[in-house]
């Protein structure tokens, strides 16, 4: 059986280097052989394609990805980027470089840069970069210090071109909720994402609720862990949280002016 899904993967690595799908590069990325399964599922709550051609990704950028962690973007990225444009890493743990390394067919091409927010943010030279794209992060930078947000959104404003795009994608918080100081439960306001990018320079042109989840009411025993993929509280009321789905997620295209 090993053999037989290795052929298959080979054949349809060899299809997307021979251009099979070069009448739609992102179409054929998502549709990557190499991507992982359990990545693939969930593609109906995440929306790769989507989420993509609204940032206006294309084959030919240089893109980074703030804080990849296990990579489940960067498989959709990769080899997109991998022949006629860049991906850049901001930061990389050591079991997604294990699985970059293991794979040179698809990752050979991608660069790792420095990333953390509260020490070295060095990843991209200034003025260089067409995209950049965070999914699911900015609670994470809220809740690692006080500035760690706003020194990760000066970095994108700073590595882009003029005219360059920063996507986010991120756990959304109900206007009428208080977003407590490290945002411990994942979800943020949009508002406060909005005013932040505002604060570094950054020009709200597009929103976009492509990752909406009507049903998420962000109102869950151990926040937005407590809803697939994580499903923290376990058995407990799982079938409920099975049924609300992955988070309600805003999803925001910003440019540098």
């Amino acid at each position: 059986m090993k053999k037989f899904v290795s052929a298959l993967s080979l054949v349809g690595i060899a299809m997307f280097a021979n251009g099979a799908y070069a009448q739609d590069p992102l179409k054929a990325a998502v549709a990557h052989p190499q991507r992982t399964p359990a990545n693939v599922v969930r593609d109906a709550a995440r929306h790769p394609f989507e989420t993509l051609s609204f940032f206006g990704v294309n084959d030919k950028m240089t893109v980074v990805e703030l804080a990849p962690g296990g990579g489940w973007y960067t498989e959709i990225l990769a080899p997109l980027l991998r022949d006629n444009g860049k991906l850049i890493l901001a930061g990389a743990g050591n079991g997604l470089k294990t699985k970059l390394a293991a794979n040179p067919v698809v990752f050979d091409k991608v660069v790792i840069g420095d990333f953390n927010p509260v020490d070295k943010i060095d990843y991209a030279p200034q003025s260089s970069v067409d995209v950049v794209l965070t999914f699911r992060n900015v609670h994470n930078w809220v809740a690692a210090s006080d500035t760690a947000a706003k020194k990760v959104f000066q970095s994108a404003f700073d590595a882009l071109k003029p005219g360059g795009v920063f996507g986010v994608v991120e756990h959304r918080l109900p206007a009428d909720m208080t977003q407590d100081a490290k945002a411990s439960t994942g979800y943020v306001h949009e508002a406060f994402v909005i005013k932040l990018a505002e604060s570094v320079g950054f020009k709200l042109v597009a929103k976009s609720e492509v990752n909406a989840n009507a049903k998420d009411d962000a109102k869950h025993e151990n926040g937005v862990w407590a809803l697939p993929p994580v499903l923290a509280n376990k058995e407990k009321d799982k079938a409920k949280y099975q049924a609300i789905g992955e988070s309600d997620r805003m999803t925001l295209k910003f440019v540098k002016p």
